[in-house]
């Protein structure tokens, strides 16, 4: 039985308003860590995201004998070990949460001549790990894989094969595992995907001194490679602010009433962008102004007033730039008058849970009505002729552990008819620690539940 600290309730506001300052992207911080892990010299990180997943990469790093400090002020100094410096392990390598740490760092472990056994909490240890295995493997990575799932070994070598893979879905994790696997092979690694996915791993490698090149095939395949036996040279780094977090403070400004908020500093990555462009496609009123760029990566102030919302069909190549954002979105759309399609989102039933399911299933106990097929969902906007929406409240659910489920459905209690509970919320933590305080300061009523 979930425990009653492991719960929060949320209703009804009349806004949001004010500036808030959101923590840095969880995505960038990862590879932040990482790479300058393995680069000559000391790297000062700014504004790293603190939160559970990064902090799971952060400790596996030092498990492989990296100097990583905490300063004043979040100052993250890294010194790192250069291409060949990594140790094995003394423990196994335990990930917690974090998909993206634990196969990144297999990536990683795969060019070092070192060994480290993964372990994660229960829901990343039900989580697929071939799609990263099979492709390690082919560059001549021993690893003992437990039928594709935690815990797994990886024994790596100091000069991998090189490899030329074709993933047969978007998707930045494998891309990423694969190019940094590569960084030690003698020749060319590359890898083409359907439709690019967030190319974060190909900016950051520039940044540290790594030519990596990409172009679009004669398929429309995106392509992306490296040749091994470079340097990463040290180089300060500043995080921008996560845009998969502050989309759930721009739908919620969208939804509410008489909210307007100012969100600075936020990345705006094209490949990170899918669901500001789909809620604008939906009327939505957000602007943006400020445009600078930090560490290799765009980054824009941005502004959300209520919104009167219709429903739109998804591009389904939009996809792999708004994966984690669908099930906000979902929420959006239920505001909305009309039906929203969202088409090639199969990669969500592979999350921290089934999105798919779990979101369909918390919808429709809010009395909208849901479609959804392997790799499809359409919400049926709840809002009539009148411009008013009817949202049920009243009702609990689990979030199955899934922060990004946790924190949608807390939005969704913000315009619902009587509190929303939900329950599974301590992995917020994972992406977005200040969540509930964020939005509570903007006018928000997120609370403790306790049975």
């Amino acid at each position: 039985m979930t425990k009653s600290t492991d719960s929060l309730s949320s209703e009804a506001i009349n806004g949001l308003n004010g500036t808030c300052a959101i923590a840095g992207d969880k995505s960038i911080s990862h590879r932040a860590l990482i790479f300058s892990s393995i680069a000559e010299g000391t790297t000062k990180i700014r504004g790293l995201l603190k939160s559970k997943d990064v902090y799971s990469t952060l400790n596996a790093l030092r498990e492989l004998g990296v100097n990583i400090s905490i300063q004043k002020q979040g100052l993250v100094e890294v010194t790192g070990t250069g291409m060949h410096g990594l140790q094995t392990p003394s423990n196994s390598l335990d990930l917690g949460n974090s998909g993206t740490g634990v196969r990144l760092l297999m990536g990683l472990i795969g060019s070092q001549q070192i060994s480290a056994t993964f372990i994660g909490d229960n829901s990343l240890s039900k989580r697929p790990m071939r799609r990263i295995t099979e492709p390690l493997s082919q560059m001549g990575v021993e690893i003992n894989d437990n039928n594709g799932l935690l815990p797994i070994t990886v024994n790596g070598r100091s000069s991998p094969l090189p490899l030329s893979y074709r993933s047969p879905v978007a998707s930045a994790q494998i891309k990423s595992a694969i190019l940094i696997a590569g960084l030690n092979a003698r020749g060319m690694t590359s890898v083409s995907e359907p439709t690019k996915s967030r190319d974060h791993t190909e900016r950051m490698l520039g940044h540290y001194g790594i030519s990596v090149f990409s172009e679009n095939d004669s398929d429309g395949n995106y392509k992306v490679g490296l040749i091994g036996g470079g340097k990463l040279k040290a180089k300060d780094f500043t995080v921008p602010s996560d845009p998969s977090s502050a989309a759930f403070l721009i739908v919620a400004a969208l939804i509410t009433k008489d909210s307007n908020i100012s969100l600075p500093n936020i990345g705006i990555n094209s490949q990170r962008i899918g669901l500001i462009s789909t809620l604008q496609e939906m009327g939505a009123n957000i602007k943006m102004s400020n445009f600078k760029e930090v560490g290799g990566e765009e980054v824009a102030d941005i502004y959300v007033s209520s919104s009167s919302l219709k429903g739109v069909i998804v591009p389904a190549d939009r996809a792999p730039s708004m994966i984690d954002e669908y099930p906000i979105l979902s929420v959006a759309a239920a505001m909305a008058s009309g039906p929203t399609y969202m088409e090639n989102i199969g990669e969500l039933r592979h999350k921290e849970a089934d999105r798919i399911t779990v979101m369909a299933e918390g919808l429709r106990l809010a009395g909208v009505n849901v479609d959804e097929t392997d790799t499809s969902m359409c919400v049926h906007g709840t809002k009539d002729k009148w411009g008013n929406s009817c949202i049920n409240g009243g009702f609990r659910i689990s979030s199955q552990h899934d922060h990004r489920i946790a924190m949608s459905f807390l939005i969704l209690g913000l315009v619902s008819n009587d509190k929303i509970i939900v329950d599974g919320v301590s992995t917020i933590e994972t992406s977005f620690p200040d969540f509930v305080r964020t939005i509570n300061e903007l006018g928000g009523r997120i609370n403790t539940y306790k049975n």
